[in-house]
């Protein structure tokens, strides 16, 4: 089941319910062909939502890696993804970037400022998730973490002004339905669909992005 958040058209976010991390992490190597892996959890200490990591002030609170070595225990097998969680069932959902997607990250005002320009553009966006630390991450074709500096120079900013981030090699996001603690969960606000599955590139998205960042600031 799928509920929607009321707003605007572009902030049309579908929560998921009903469907454990196992079984997301799973339909994400199998369906996606996205490589996953298992991060941090929340454990319930003194009534507190607190963080596997064992640090009370953690910023991403059971949405970061585990392990220091996390690049190469991520996996594209379903049958690899399921044994994970199977053995820590409660673990976030990570993705590392720079393999089959890169993504760009933005604050969550710009974003659904840029979903909605980019709809009267009539582009073809990737997934789009909303994270409780007010980020939208833009899924792009990988190359784009090097690529978006001059991108971004290109149509009139600098690079330094926009909080405007590319993640590539060595850089994750937090998938649907991973929570960062007591602050809720991440969510989609462009879910996967078949339409989607081709990735766009970011120079295709990087004027309405940098726009909409510029008015941010």
């Amino acid at each position: 089941m799928e509920e929607t958040i009321a707003g605007t058209e572009a902030a049309q976010i579908p929560k998921q319910r009903g469907e454990s991390l196992l079984e997301t992490a799973v339909r994400y190597a199998e369906e996606r062909h996205w490589d996953v892996f298992p991060g941090t959890w929340l454990e319930a200490v003194d009534g507190v939502q607190r963080c596997s990591c064992g640090e009370a002030a953690c910023a991403a609170p059971g949405a970061h890696p585990a392990r220091e070595d996390w690049a190469t225990q991520a996996t594209g097998s379903a049958t690899v993804a399921r044994r994970m969680w199977q053995k820590q069932p409660t673990a976030s959902i990570l993705l590392p970037t720079g393999r089959t997607f890169d993504a760009v990250s933005v604050p969550e005002t710009a974003g659904f400022l840029a979903l909605a320009r980019m709809e009267r553009m009539e582009l073809t966006l990737g997934p789009v998730t909303l994270t409780p630390d007010r980020r939208m991450q833009f899924f792009v074709l990988p190359g784009a973490s090097v690529k978006i500096p001059d991108l971004v120079r290109k149509v009139g900013w600098a690079p330094a002004s926009l909080d405007l981030v590319a993640l590539g090699e060595g850089a994750y996001v937090a998938a649907p339905p991973t929570r960062f603690g007591s602050r809720g969960a991440v969510q989609w606000a462009c879910r996967p669909t078949p339409a989607n599955r081709w990735l766009p590139d970011a120079e295709e998205l990087i004027s309405p992005l940098a726009y909409a960042c510029g008015r941010d600031r």
